[in-house]
């Protein structure tokens, strides 16, 4: 093991450049990485927390058959939650609200009709339930801050993808340094290796301080990405939350741990798959 390990520097060294590139790849890779699965995790809360507060309103005409509504809005997959609100309870929720409510009411009667009011699952169901609640026969109309709900569900959703794209492009890159790097070092000691092939060195012998290169690289950069993310993240969310006080920003270290420890992990695999393929289809090319 030693010996596989002194020949793994040494081929660090010797393929500087290629290493150089590689390690940084990688590092940039997963620190974006890094900042894509926090970020999701904000949106995942931010679209939790939007969830809650949500609430599709479907006014009512007057005369409709609010039993047989209701059962039809329950039954829908979507709808987690139905309540029905008389016009009377309406009023007094807007009087709260609106004390000349009330006055205005007891001129003119109550211009509030019944209402009922639904949740839904996921948020992103709330455009599709509202049409759907609209064409519901006795229902007037249907409101659920359509403004506000589809532009922060259709903003977050296409932050979460370009950041996987993002993420997939630099992965891919990162193996392609990989390889390059891998096969540079196998060519560079090709007379070596085919000397070690007719002493009847085995594949795995000769493939070991190539595995254990990537293996370190993939280590190296997931402890750096590790060590830039989590004080920039910390002071990012800190920053966000002077900024906007509502959003629910994950500054905890039971969230943030696992995804520096998953960093480390996938820096660790990735340097290892790219140099088992490499080995393998390099060393193939030379026989």
């Amino acid at each position: 093991m030693n010996f596989h390990f002194r020949e793994a520097m040494l081929q660090m060294r010797g393929n500087f450049t290629a290493t150089f590139s590689t390690l940084i790849t990688m590092t940039l890779t997963l620190l974006m990485l890094g900042f894509v699965v926090l970020l999701t995790l904000n949106v995942d809360r931010t679209l939790s927390q939007l969830e809650s507060q949500v609430e599709i309103a479907a006014f009512l005409s007057d005369g409709a058959d609010t039993g047989a509504l209701t059962q039809a809005v329950r039954d829908q997959p979507q709808v987690t939650e139905v309540r029905l609100v008389d016009k009377t309870q309406v009023l007094s929720e807007m009087s709260r609200d609106y004390p000349y409510a009330e006055e205005a009411a007891t001129l003119a009667g109550n211009p509030f009709p019944d209402t009922l009011r639904l949740r839904v699952a996921r948020v992103e169901d709330s455009r599709a339930v509202a049409e759907l609640v609209r064409k519901l026969p006795g229902v007037t109309d249907v409101e659920y801050g359509a403004g506000y709900v589809d532009q922060t569900v259709k903003t977050l959703s296409t932050v979460r993808g370009a950041g996987y794209a993002l993420v997939g492009l630099l992965l891919v890159g990162t193996l392609f340094n990989i390889l390059s790097a891998v096969r540079v070092a196998i060519y560079a000691r090709r007379n070596e290796i085919s000397v070690m092939r007719l002493l009847g060195a085995t594949r795995a012998f000769i493939r070991a301080p190539h595995l254990i290169e990537g293996v370190l690289l993939g280590l190296l950069a997931g402890l750096i990405a590790s060590g830039l993310l989590a004080p920039s993240y910390l002071e990012l969310s800190l920053r966000v939350q002077q900024l906007v006080p509502v959003l629910p920003i994950i500054t905890d270290l039971s969230t943030i741990s696992p995804v520096l420890v998953g960093l480390l992990l996938l820096g660790v695999l990735v340097g290892l798959a790219g140099s088992l393929f490499a080995t393998r289809r390099y060393l193939r090319e030379l026989e």
